[in-house]
């Protein structure tokens, strides 16, 4: 997921050298930002379970004050099928799915990627279906008296 940056213009110190309120709304929306954006990469990171790589990675601003807060993120999640096992993918692409829409603020990306991961779990079902038809036809009995 990727988070556009949030910026906005800093604003000079007030007399006595403390932060302008322009400055002091600024700081607090970076800090807002920073709150929603580590809540929504930790979201993806719990439902991804083992299927993340490595932990999330930031983008960061420097706010006024120094701080550098951040204003994007993304994890990254292993996407591919398991070869030769339509189960395991079906239950994987689930897994995908579920990481993707696990943030209460989906971004487009995390819409993208869980599209995807449902696309990848119809082409598996559609593996087992067939796999389950071959079998079935291969069950026949034949019996002669």
């Amino acid at each position: 997921m990727n988070l556009a940056p949030l910026s906005g213009p800093a604003a000079s110190p007030g007399p006595s050298g403390q932060p302008g309120s322009a400055q002091a709304r600024e700081i607090a929306d970076l800090k807002a930002r920073d709150q929603q954006v580590r809540a929504h990469e930790a979201a993806h990171l719990t439902a991804a379970g083992g299927l993340a790589r490595g932990g999330a990675s930031y983008t960061y601003e420097r706010g006024p004050d120094g701080v550098a807060y951040a204003v994007g993120g993304e994890v990254g999640i292993d996407t591919s099928p398991v070869p030769g096992n339509p189960a395991a993918t079906l239950a994987k692409a689930q897994r995908i799915q579920a990481a993707a829409l696990a943030p209460a603020d989906p971004s487009s990306q995390d819409r993208s990627v869980a599209s995807a991961a449902s696309a990848m779990a119809a082409q598996a079902q559609r593996e087992l279906q067939r796999a389950q038809t071959g079998r079935a036809s291969g069950r026949s009995l034949d019996v002669v008296a």
